[in-house]
């Protein structure tokens, strides 16, 4: 699947992932492979994506999410401090 994450100052991360997790506004959500296509609101919490690297997490204020045909869409209002 494809992750792009972005925010107003930038690009924060674009590459393949395996999963997302996400901080849906209704609860926590994971994106696998093949997930139905959805748009969701967030909240405050962790962005959650496993990739060639691990697992790393990005801590973000609110924002939305695009599922669509494997791509993950998520447009995030600003990144948190741990």
């Amino acid at each position: 699947m494809e992750l792009e994450i972005i925010s107003p100052e930038r690009i924060v991360y674009t590459g393949k992932v395996d999963s997302v997790t996400l901080p849906g506004v209704l609860g926590q959500f994971t994106i696998l492979p093949q997930h139905a296509a959805l748009i969701s609101s967030l909240k405050e919490g962790e962005i959650i994506y496993i990739d060639a690297d691990g697992e790393n997490r990005i801590r973000i204020d609110s924002g939305f999410a695009e599922v669509r045909d494997n791509k993950i869409s998520v447009c995030i209002e600003k990144i948190l401090e741990a």
